[in-house]
């Protein structure tokens, strides 16, 4: 039965401004796709880039709004007629932050994490400075990339540093932007003398970079759901993260996935989650099981993802319950965070492959 209720704004940044990298639209297809299958009991005005347009064929509840411009200029001038809303998007070009800011500011009400929690989640380092200290996080610093090559001393220093703190244990650093997407511009300095490499067609001046010492380890993510104060784990999924040429690239993943570390990792999503405020919707909370048994941390945490992310896709195959209805009946205070059945049915494993994502049941 369809809700008679005020339809929903619904668009996924990429379909909607006309993305051609086949790549990026491979997974961004499956993101809006799934969220517009869990989405069949509501009316639905669906943006959608002309050349996309196929994507709303399928449903009958999607009334689709054609448009051949980016999303966030088409917003400024549409935003007001809607009174609900629930998207997707990354946080290239602060195109979170800078669409949620959009919606709040024309009184639109969104199923998504407030603007202030996306701000402070897609910039890295204002995530680790904003978390509590009993959270584990690599150690990190922010530069500014300078003309004049200053911030490759300054990491230099940095460097020396935290290796005189453990000399006999040879330390790597990873680089990569503040605001950053899936691996994106990632890279690990084997030794310090690597920072005189092509870093420079990297990180263009005026950007600004984290630094982070390397750890070891085996990279997994925890999705979860998130009411506004509360946050509820749903699976433990395990990343495909290869690293060539010292950069790291993401290619997919598997949940849920079995470990010993399960509900610590959920345990320090769930708080990190919490302790931003603002989270509301569908959550990832990037972190990493540590091989050093000797450390005292077992699972560390990286970073935190204020919507909807990949494992969304494998989740909405699996979840014994439809995860876009429940993000809105959380919000519009129709039922209890405690009282959702969370539970799964099977498994699913997705990778990128060429210009496409595949997904099979396991």
């Amino acid at each position: 039965m369809i809700n008679e209720n005020d339809s929903i704004l619904v668009f996924e940044y990429f379909t909607a401004s006309g993305e051609k990298d086949k790549c990026i639209i491979s997974e961004a297809e499956a993101l809006i796709s799934a969220l517009l299958d869990d989405l069949k009991d509501f009316n639905i005005d669906l943006v959608i880039n002309e050349s996309y347009k196929n994507i709303a064929s399928d449903y009958n509840n999607v009334n689709p709004i054609l448009i051949n411009q980016d999303i966030v200029f088409w917003l400024e001038s549409n935003a007001e007629k809607f009174n609900k809303a629930i998207f997707i998007s990354a946080e290239n070009n602060n195109n979170l932050y800078n669409i949620t800011k959009i919606l709040e500011e024309n009184d639109v009400k969104i199923y998504n994490s407030s603007s202030e929690a996306c701000l402070k989640s897609s910039d890295k380092y204002e995530t680790y400075e904003a978390l509590p200290n009993f959270i584990p996080q690599p150690r990190s610093f922010r530069f500014k990339i300078d003309l004049k090559g200053y911030w490759k001393r300054a990491i230099e220093n940095l460097h020396k540093k935290w290796q005189a703190e453990d000399p006999l244990t040879p330390l790597k650093l990873i680089i990569k932007p503040v605001m950053g997407v899936d691996c994106e511009n990632i890279v690990v300095i084997e030794k310090i003398e690597d920072l005189t490499l092509d870093l420079d067609k990297i990180f263009k001046p005026g950007s600004r970079i984290i630094v982070q010492e390397y750890i070891e380890g085996l990279d997994i993510s925890v999705s979860l759901i998130c009411d506004g104060k509360k946050a509820i784990p749903i699976s433990l999924n395990e990343q495909y993260v290869e690293l060539k040429n010292d950069k790291g690239i993401y290619i997919g993943g598997k949940l849920p996935f079995e470990s010993e570390h399960k509900e610590e990792a959920f345990d320090i999503a769930t708080k990190a989650v919490e302790a931003i405020g603002g989270m509301k919707g569908f959550v990832g909370v990037d972190l990493l099981i540590n091989a050093d048994e000797k450390d005292v941390h077992s699972v560390y945490l990286l970073e935190i993802n204020s919507r909807f992310t990949t494992p969304y896709v494998g989740l909405s195959k699996i979840a014994n319950f439809n995860i876009a209805k429940t993000i809105v009946d959380l919000v519009d205070d129709n039922i209890d965070i405690d009282d959702v059945d969370m539970s799964l049915d099977g498994g699913v494993e997705f990778r990128k492959s060429g210009d496409s994502l595949e997904i099979r049941r396991i």
